[in-house]
């Protein structure tokens, strides 16, 4: 399985659409706001590095709002906590 943490800039005005959009794109495993320099950190999980470019060139790129992306591929999974865990606040 591959793993892309993809950075994404969007148009502030649509955050949360542009963020509903990018979850419900096939190989997109989780979509999460965040506060920085950029507004959405979205996880792509897929079996082939072809389809990390089918998911993030042809597919997330084009999803309106979207101004900018930043994809990194992971090499290795060092833990196995729960990812939802590991970008919580800690808040319920």
């Amino acid at each position: 399985m591959i793993t892309a943490v993809v950075f994404v800039k969007a148009d502030v005005a649509r955050i949360p659409e542009v963020a509903e959009t990018i979850a419900a794109l096939d190989g997109v495993s989780e979509v999460y706001s965040v506060t920085g320099k950029i507004d959405l950190i979205a996880l792509v999980r897929v079996r082939h590095h072809e389809d990390v470019a089918s998911v993030v060139a042809d597919r997330l790129n084009k999803v309106e709002g979207v101004l900018e992306t930043e994809t990194h591929i992971a090499f290795r999974t060092y833990s196995q906590h729960d990812l939802e865990s590991a970008f919580s606040l800690g808040l319920d």
